[in-house]
């Protein structure tokens, strides 16, 4: 018999917030991280609207050293480092002394690109013949596991530790790579997330490729619009999320504090078939991944409550709605909420999976259903496959039981997890 896997802690390092309860006031009354950024137009790019996280010296100095900071450069390192130390000690977990690791904790945090800025100015020095000075700190700011190995030394984990890599899919996929080795007996706890860099080097191909907005440089509040008839591409962001998985007996035993429960979920790949390709997604795999997910946790599709999709305010969005509407069998009123984050996080890339699952969690604790405030007018091909109201946009007060997310990458990749509502005092009775 599989174990049961609950959350216990929850860290962010968002656009619109750094910290739990910034990041959560911020979602719930609808305050957009995205901003004009002076830098992407000073290099001519389209889109000139970025989610970036406010990171300040109070941020870095309360978990980096002065040694940490002096060849810290890489973004996605700082961000993941805030979103990953916040979650552990919200689960009220000690970091391992110095002699002995955590042999029960593990950690699976992973990202697309890691050290963008890094490569950079070793590229520089080792062009002008410097290559001397480079510093200790290049490969680990730049290997794809740097996140995960520097989490690691921080808490001291002596179970797995490592760094999953799959586009957008990335947090989702950690966050059930991280339930299975907890579901299987080899882990008691799990810190899973995902992070990513930010800045011109890392958005610049997607503005080459003209999937991002360019009309609302001057209204950046406005510019993601997920599920929308007037939505023009997605905008780019970054930051990082984190998770504590940790079983059930485990929480328990020490009274931890329980976010949720991860009931479980599937990843697929539709294999750039059927329609599917490096940047769009097979329909009917992302039907199967749902289905599965749905399969896996034991749940029908009518005890769904809400959805958060991917959902990046691009022409797919309503191709994503039919795929729901196909794998649950669900349609028009019968459908369940919809929500998607987008549209004050912007596409967090790598990041998105995981600071999408902290929000999405986050709907249980406040007996709310987060609204869709750039969704005012609705795609014409979604309101004919659900009940417009199932897309709100505004806070609906709805205390959901059953969550669903979905995150869907390029080279057609997927990844869906399913949550829901942990009632302590129902458990302690039976």
């Amino acid at each position: 018999m599989k174990r049961r896997v609950v959350i216990t802690g929850m860290g962010i390092c968002a656009p619109n917030g750094i910290g739990l309860s910034a990041f959560r006031r911020a979602m719930f009354q609808g305050v957009s991280g995205l901003r004009h950024l002076p830098e992407l137009e000073a290099l001519g790019f389209r889109c000139q609207v970025g989610g970036l996280p406010q990171v300040s010296e109070e941020h870095l100095n309360k978990y980096f050293t002065k040694i940490d900071l002096r060849g810290l450069l890489s973004t996605g390192l700082i961000y993941g480092t805030l979103a990953g130390m916040e979650a552990w000690a919200d689960a009220e977990l000690p970091l391992a002394d110095p002699e002995n690791p955590d042999w029960d904790s593990g950690i699976i945090f992973g990202t697309s690109i890691l050290g963008v800025d890094k490569f950079r100015e070793s590229m520089l020095k080792i062009d002008a013949g410097n290559v001397r000075r480079l510093g200790s700190t290049a490969v680990p700011q730049t290997m794809s596991s740097g996140i995960s190995a520097f989490l690691g030394g921080k808490i001291g984990c002596g179970n797995q530790v490592s760094s999953n890599s799959s586009a957008c899919s990335t947090g989702t996929e950690a966050i059930l790579m991280g339930m299975d080795r907890i579901q299987s007996g080899k882990a008691e706890r799990m810190l899973a997330g995902s992070c990513g860099d930010s800045g011109p080097y890392v958005w610049g191909g997607f503005d080459a490729m003209r999937v991002v907005p360019s009309t609302f440089n001057q209204t950046p509040e406005r510019a993601s619009r997920p599920l929308s008839a007037t939505a023009s591409g997605f905008v780019p962001s970054s930051g990082a999320g984190a998770l504590v998985l940790e079983s059930l007996d485990s929480a328990l035993k020490r009274n931890a504090p329980i976010y949720a429960e991860v009931l479980g979920g599937a990843t697929n790949c539709g294999g750039q078939r059927s329609g599917g390709s490096m940047t769009a997604s097979n329909g009917k795999a992302v039907q199967r991944c749902i289905s599965d997910a749905l399969k896996i946790a034991g749940v029908a599709s009518g005890e769904v409550d809400v959805i958060n999709g991917h959902l990046t305010a691009t022409s797919r969005d309503s191709e994503e709605v039919l795929n729901w509407t196909e794998a649950l069998g669900l349609k028009g009123a019968e459908f369940p909420y919809l929500n998607s984050f987008k549209d004050v996080l912007g596409h967090g890339l790598s990041a998105s999976g995981s600071m999408e699952c902290v929000a999405a969690v986050l709907q249980f604790a406040e007996n709310k259903i987060i609204g869709n405030r750039n969704a005012k007018d609705l795609h014409r091909e979604i309101s004919r496959l659900i009940d417009p109201e199932k897309v709100p946009t505004e806070n609906v007060q709805v205390a959901p039981n059953v969550i669903a997310k979905a995150s869907l990458g390029f080279g057609d990749v997927n990844a869906c997890v399913i949550f829901k509502r942990f009632d302590r005092d129902s458990h302690e009775k039976h």
